[in-house]
């Protein structure tokens, strides 16, 4: 399959939150052109290596991309379409946090092809905001919701967290309420992971990070399907809601276990059956690039077998599941040749439905889905 997706890492932020272990730095202008002058020339590099169709999906993710002020955004837009050709219909999406975009850098990303917004909300109760570190508040998200949409963007999703330190139900309530009042196309909700080399996480060692007892946790993931079904969004993903014709085309890449370029400092990307990791670190990653060599530190050959587990893994977070036909088409062999065990076991235990096209989780399946997605492992 010829790769036609780009996922291009922008590693700035205003701050770090105390939860977040993605890759991303407080830095200077200067270190930002200098980021800029490295991925123009990645950029570069992966669009000759890569045999590649015009692009279909770009996600441009972080960090936070919308920390670049106009003039650098047009850049980093005006890069992307030297390097690479769209395909018609190209759904290029931009991450950006509360507070961090105006009028006239939201025009930029407009006018060079940006077509989706993906604000990084989490809640709308301040004082969870502060727990988390975040830097915005209520009022952020409505002013930033209110540029983008005067700005012409129509198809726009709102992060949400649940299972936060102090969160009970009725805050979550709250939060569903204002969130389904303003509209997004699209919500992706995830419950808190307290991850290691986090504040979170020495936090919580220390028994100074007081999280909601799983069967409140559960409720909260139930509350949130309950709320957004019920307010005309389809349930398409595990954590994703959408309404009709918005479902995020680029991460259905990733959950279809399709190949996809990846640019920017710490960047994963999977092509041709391998797997590459970017240099993480800033400052390398520039000296790299900027000499016109591709910062790769890592890549894996993904063997056969990993691929069929991948496939299975991250199509099941998909609520339409695997089909037989996709699997097939894929991999050169028949799903249950391969799982066929697994997925009769799990079918007994009403985690998994099995009919002529495929498999797919349950209901009880979506709340047991790690114990799922472990069994293809084994």
């Amino acid at each position: 399959m010829r790769v036609s997706s780009l996922y291009v890492h922008i590693p700035f932020c205003a701050s770090k939150c105390y939860y977040c272990d993605f890759n991303s730095y407080v830095s200077t202008s200067d270190v930002m052109e200098r980021y800029l002058d490295g991925l123009d020339r990645e950029l570069e590099a992966v669009a000759a290596e890569y045999a590649h169709d015009p692009l279909k999906t770009v996600f441009f993710g972080g960090g936070t991309p919308t920390m670049f002020d106009s003039r650098q955004t047009e850049r980093m837009m005006k890069m992307l379409h030297r390097h690479f050709r769209m395909s018609d219909g190209v759904e290029i999406s931009v991450e950006a946090n509360p507070g961090t975009v105006d009028l006239e850098k939201l025009h930029v990303l407009k006018e060079h092809g940006a077509n989706r917004l993906s604000f990084g909300v989490q809640s709308f109760e301040n004082d969870l905001l502060v727990k988390l570190g975040r830097l915005h508040d209520r009022d952020a998200v409505y002013q930033s919701w209110e540029l983008a949409r005067k700005a012409g963007f129509e198809s726009i999703n709102l992060d949400l967290m649940f299972g936060l330190p102090g969160q009970t139900l009725e805050a979550l309530e709250r939060t569903l309420r204002a969130l389904i009042e303003l509209g997004p196309e699209h919500v992706s909700s995830y419950s808190l992971k307290v991850e290691e080399g986090t504040p979170f996480y020495t936090w919580h060692n220390r028994g100074q990070l007081i999280l909601p007892p799983e069967e409140e946790e559960t409720q909260m993931y139930q509350m949130v399907i309950d709320g957004f079904q019920r307010a005309g969004y389809e349930m398409y993903e595990i954590s994703n809601f959408a309404k009709p014709g918005h479902r995020s085309r680029h991460n259905q890449v990733y959950w279809r276990n399709e190949p996809y370029m990846a640019v920017g400092s710490g960047a994963h990307g999977y092509v041709d059956g391998v797997r590459y990791i970017n240099q993480k670190n800033v400052p390398e990653y520039i000296e790299t690039t900027v000499q016109g060599q591709r910062p790769v530190v890592e890549q894996e050959v993904i063997e056969v077998r990993m691929q069929q587990e991948d496939t299975m893994i991250l199509g099941l977070r998909l609520m339409e599941g695997v089909s037989f036909a996709r699997f097939a088409k894929q991999h050169g062999v028949e799903m249950l040749d391969v799982f066929g065990d697994t997925i009769t076991r799990f079918e007994k235990l009403g985690l998994l439905a099995v009919d002529e096209t495929g498999v797919r989780l349950t209901h009880q399946g979506v709340f047991l889905a790690n114990e799922v997605y472990a069994a293809f492992l084994e």
